[in-house]
């Protein structure tokens, strides 16, 4: 089963907009395993905190497993990066400049468009 590397701002945003993730990554690209960095993880949990509205970390727990970031890596971008070339998967973000690098490196990305649904861009 393949793999999709969560961002922070990507699941902030598929949790804003009422997406049902397993349904709409299964129109992208089938079932898939999802994965986020600790620090990743870390993240959301500060959002949590700054947000009256759940981000559903409970799900994300459930549903994901943590991967470790490669050595020496300490920007969650950059070990983003890294890792989806390594596991060859796509990205799910919203961030406009980390869609960009990506996407520089041959890495795919899942989008969120028009607030309510996903898009996979090789």
């Amino acid at each position: 089963m393949p793999t999709v590397l969560i961002d922070a701002c990507g699941w902030v945003a598929v949790i804003d907009g009422g997406i049902h993730i397993d349904h709409a990554l299964a129109e992208q690209v089938g079932p898939v395993e999802l994965a986020i960095t600790p620090a990743g993880r870390a993240e959301l949990e500060r959002l949590q905190g700054e947000r009256s509205a759940t981000l559903l970390l409970d799900l994300l727990d459930s549903r994901a497993e943590v991967v470790q970031a490669p050595e020496g890596v300490s920007h969650t971008d950059d070990q983003l990066i890294q890792l989806a070339a390594q596991l060859q998967c796509p990205v799910l973000t919203v961030d406009r400049e980390l869609k960009r690098r990506l996407i520089a490196e041959g890495s795919q990305i899942i989008e969120v468009v028009g607030g309510s649904a996903l898009r996979l861009v090789s």
